[in-house]
């Protein structure tokens, strides 16, 4: 062997930092290196201590939280018992995944990498900060810092370079090999096992089978954005959740999409198979064994979604048409990637429609290179907007249904929002796998502690579920600053609101941005209130709260806050932005945003 074999390990929420982690451990096998990609929960890391080279790509979450698959790892990695030199024979490199619209950008990685030299692993190179609002996104940075880590790799283990690489157009073998069967299983309108008895320890693998109630639009008819309340029955499923928990659920392909992809890679939907996969590892635990093509393409292969450049990359080894492999060559180079963003990524067009752009090429596919083509469908996760405690046996979302224009002729739409709004409760067969997760966002305990929360939108979704809580709870001190385009278009949950304001458990103050000439939002309507709200924090300990959109409400109602402390607390500029920071530590500052 020329030198120590090569591990890669990632930890990703969405699935782009796994991608990335594939992309590197193809690069290697190209260099004809070993290597061994796992995500950091399934790796032993005990064997970190006789490692020699191991690379850790890995995104954060949350307000800076590492990705559910690595938690474990990062659990053991902060033991104070570990003694500091017990990586000392560990060469690594961390590559971070993250959006600098966040305030803990690439947090994760930044603190890997200090705990790590902390233990005495030897960093070859300065840890790299991958951003999603790059114009030509993480892989602007993800190129230099690869081309410098193998620089890095070949410098210390010289033999690595020695080793004569493959070829560009020879493909490498895939993940999986298809086993076929001689049957055909005949498909079923739902091709998953409805479960509705009773479930314990409900996860990914297993999630409950949970019967939609009521799916209902909450904003009007004339109104731009379908927004829906869904209600899904969990009785018989031991699932329990407090305000601020999420909901997890993985959406499914559309019927006509998956009718199209099999057409266009000339595949019988109906026709079975089992996966052998070429390293001996076991087959995907989601997947049916047996399992039919149809279900593969509806449940699992992301077919929907954006092509990251590594599908341009592999589909160029399949390419024998010159027009189409050159294009593809260009789309999967560093040199072609502001193209690639602007055929892919601005229009948002989808790896289905890439197919048929490149017809000659898509002939060429070969089914076993499908898992390795095209990621898993990932879940989406949902602030739940109700209480067990005012709604017993029951969990409710809402949802913004994603739909808008680009150049593409055809409406761009999500694929999990879209695929909740066509479930019809009225047919009796609207089921949705789902499993329960602890969210970021914590209330406190005490009774006569006042909350004061900022929820525009959507992101009222988890005050909902808190205001539901606290009132069952005869919890009285409650602040909502709600916003919305229009008092009569979007104003979700308005009844509601104003029975609890009539019955003085709620203060509510709301933001129409479009109801006048003057465009008014939330962090304004903080201002307005700014000596209730000093009140509250200084006096009587209140918790402040935000959700919703990452863009610009964070930011705004941050900057109102720090406002209120000058205005009112007499704070200068830089006590009020220490008094926000020590909020937060303790946890009376809580905020949950997405982009």
């Amino acid at each position: 062997m020329a030198g120590p074999a090569l591990f890669i390990l990632y930890g990703s929420q969405t699935g782009t930092a796994q991608d990335t982690a594939q992309r590197i451990a193809r690069q290697a096998l190209r260099r004809r290196l070993q290597v061994h990609v796992s995500s950091l929960d399934d790796y032993n890391v005990a064997n970190l201590i006789s490692a020699s080279l191991v690379v850790f790509v890995c995104s954060t979450t949350g307000q800076g939280d590492p990705p559910d698959n690595m938690k474990v790892f990062w659990r053991f990695l902060f033991r104070k018992s570990l003694p500091l030199g017990s990586l000392c024979q560990l060469d690594c490199a961390i590559l971070g995944l993250g959006d600098s619209s966040y305030p803990k950008f690439n947090f994760v990685a930044k603190k890997l990498h200090k705990r790590l030299a902390q233990l005495g692993a030897t960093m070859l190179l300065p840890v790299g900060l991958a951003d999603d609002q790059h114009q030509l996104g993480p892989d602007a940075v993800i190129d230099v810092w690869l081309k410098s880590f193998w620089g890095k790799v070949f410098a210390l283990y010289p033999r690595f370079a020695d080793l004569i690489p493959l070829k560009d157009n020879e493909p490498l073998p895939p993940t999986y090999t298809f086993n076929f069967l001689d049957d055909v299983m005949e498909k079923t309108d739902n091709d998953c096992q409805v479960i509705t008895t009773q479930q314990t320890g409900l996860s990914e693998t297993n999630p409950f089978h949970a019967k939609v109630l009521s799916n209902e639009r909450v904003t009007d008819p004339m109104h731009f954005q379908d927004v829906r309340h869904i209600d899904f029955d969990i009785g018989g499923s031991n699932i329990e959740f407090t305000a601020g928990d999420v909901v997890m659920m993985r959406p499914c392909n559309a019927a006509e999409d998956v009718q199209e992809f099999c057409n266009l890679l000339g595949l019988n939907p109906e026709t079975r198979f089992i996966l052998t996969a070429t390293d001996g590892s076991p087959a995907p635990a989601r997947l049916r064994h047996p399992c039919t093509l149809h279900y593969l393409v509806e449940r699992y292969l992301d077919i929907a979604a954006v092509p990251r450049r590594s599908f341009f990359e592999l589909m160029a080894t399949f390419s024998a048409n010159e027009l189409e492999l050159d294009k593809l060559k260009e789309f999967s180079s560093a040199a072609g990637q502001e193209d690639l963003y602007a055929y892919c990524n601005r229009p948002r067009r989808t790896a289905l429609e890439v197919l048929k752009d490149f017809p000659h090429t898509t002939a060429q596919l070969k089914v076993d290179y499908l898992l390795d083509l095209f990621p898993e469908i990932q879940p989406r996760s949902f602030s739940i907007a109700s209480s067990l405690r005012a709604h017993p046996h029951r969990l409710q979302i809402i949802v913004a249904v994603v739909k808008y224009k680009t150049k593409i002729y055809k409406p761009r739409r999500g694929l999990c929002s879209t695929w909740l709004a066509n479930l019809d409760p009225t047919k009796g067969d609207a089921f949705v796998p789902l499993w329960v997760k602890k969210g970021t966002l914590k209330f406190p305990a005490e009774t006569d502690t006042p909350v004061i929360m900022v929820g525009p939108g959507t992101g009222v979704a988890p005050f909902r579920s808190a205001l539901q809580e606290r009132i069952a709870e005869g919890k009285n001190a409650n602040v909502l600053f709600f916003g919305c385009r229009s008092e009569s278009k979007d104003f979700y949950f308005r009844s509601e609101w104003n029975d609890m304001t009539k019955a003085m458990q709620l203060s509510l103050f709301t933001a129409f941005s479009r109801d006048q000439e003057e465009k008014i939002y939330v962090q304004q309507r903080v201002r307005e209130n700014a000596l209730l709200i000093w009140n509250l924090i200084a006096n009587k300990g209140a918790y402040f709260y935000i959700a919703g959109n990452a863009k610009d409400m964070p930011n705004g109602v941050c900057d109102a806050l720090k406002v209120v402390f000058q205005k009112n607390g007499g704070l200068s500029a830089e006590d009020a932005e220490k008094m926000l920071a020590s909020m937060e530590k303790s946890g009376k500052f809580q905020s949950e945003t997405w982009s």
